[in-house]
C-alpha cells in the first residue's frame, strides 16, 4: 500500500492519488490531510504515533513549508518500509520508530536507530509547479518506490544487502539530511525533586500531550502540575465530567486532560509551554 498524509485539506490530495494510480496499482490509504498547516513538528509526532502500526508500505507525507526552494526530496528506508517526503525532518522520527520498533508493541520511539536508516535524495525532473510538489515530486516518487519494493518482495533495508530503491535512477544515497528530534525532558526517574518538560502537541480532544514519560506517574494518586495539585487517573472517566486530571496517554507520555472537556484550557497550556511535575507536598 501507499499511505498519504499532508496539511493540504481538500481537494489537493485527490491530484496526488490520481498521479499514483496512473503509475501503479497500490492500495491507497489516507492517514490525515488536516495536520496543522506548515507545522512540521506536530505532524512528525503524529506520524510517529500512527505509521509504525502499519505493515510494510510506502508512506508519502508532505508538510512542506519550503516547497519550491532548494530543499531536497527524500526517500528514507527503515526496515521493510519506505517514507517519501521533503527534507525538513518530517520523516525522521517515524523512520527511527519503525527501524527500532518491536513490531508495534510500543508504537516506537527508537531515537538511537539513525544507523539503521538508509536515506536517499530523490532527483526529480523539473516539476510542473513550484507550489505543489506533493503532486509533481512526491506522488511520482512514492509510486516508483512502491513498484520497486513490491517487485522485490518488500525486503528490509539492511547494510551489505541490495536495496531495490538504490537501483532506481532518481535515488542517490546521502548522509546529508535534516534531523528532527523531540525535546528531551529535564526529568529524573521519579518525582523526589521535580520533572520539567513541555507540551508537544494538543490533540483534537484538547488533551495536552507532554514529552514527560508516563513512568513518572507510576503508583501516584496526585501530582502537582506547574504548582497546582491534580488527581492522577488511569482513564478519563474515573473523574466526573468536567474534572481535570493527569494520565498516561496511548503514546506513553504524561497527558493533561479533562473528562469530557479540554485539558489545554483547564491547565492553561499550549504547544511548547513548560510543564513541571512535582510531588503534591512540594512547591
Amino acid at each position: 500500500m501507499i499511505t498519504l498524509a499532508s496539511d493540504f485539506g481538500s481537494p489537493y490530495p485527490a491530484a496526488m492519488k490520481g498521479v499514483v494510480l496512473s503509475r501503479c496499482d497500490a492500495r491507497l490509504v489516507d492517514v490525515a490531510h488536516d495536520f496543522p498547516r506548515q507545522d512540521v513538528r506536530t505532524a512528525a509526532f503524529w506520524l510517529r504515533e500512527v505509521l509504525p502500526w502499519f505493515p510494510p508500505a510506502v508512506h508519502c507525507a508532505v508538510i512542506d513549508p519550503g516547497v519550491g526552494t532548494d530543499r531536497a526530496a527524500l526517500v528514507v528506508r527503515a526496515g521493510e518500509t519506505a517514507l517519501v517526503g521533503p527534507d525538513n525532518g518530517l520523516l525522521v522520527p517515524t523512520a527511527r520508530a519503525i527501524a527500532g520498533s518491536d513490531g508495534g508493541e510500543s508504537g516506537g520511539s527508537a531515537e538511537s536507530a539513525t544507523d539503521d536508516l538508509r536515506v536517499y535524495e530523490w532527483r526529480a525532473d523539473d516539476p510542473a509547479s513550484s507550489t505543489f510538489h506533493g503532486r509533481d515530486v512526491f506522488a511520482p516518487a512514492a509510486a516508483a518506490v512502491h513498484e520497486a519494493l513490491a517487485g522485490a518482495g518488500w525486503p528490509a533495508a539492511a547494510e551489505g544487502e541490495a536495496d531495490p530503491v538504490a537501483a532506481l535512477d532518481r535515488a542517490a544515497r546521502t548522509d546529508d539530511w535534516t534531523d528532527l528530534r523531540f525535546p528531551a525532558p529535564d526529568s529524573a526517574s521519579d518525582l523526589d525533586g521535580a520533572a520539567t518538560g513541555e507540551v508537544l502537541v494538543v490533540d483534537g480532544f484538547g488533551n495536552a500531550i507532554t514529552d514527560l514519560p508516563g513512568d513518572l506517574l507510576a503508583g501516584r494518586e496526585r501530582v502537582r502540575v506547574n504548582g497546582d495539585p491534580y488527581p492522577v487517573a488511569r482513564a478519563y472517566a474515573e473523574l466526573p465530567a468536567g474534572e481535570p486530571l493527569v494520565t498516561v496517554g496511548s503514546h506513553g507520555n504524561v497527558e493533561l486532560a479533562v473528562n469530557r472537556g479540554r485539558g489545554e484550557a483547564a491547565f492553561g497550556v499550549g504547544v511548547g509551554d513548560p510543564v513541571r511535575l512535582s510531588e503534591p507536598s512540594s512547591d
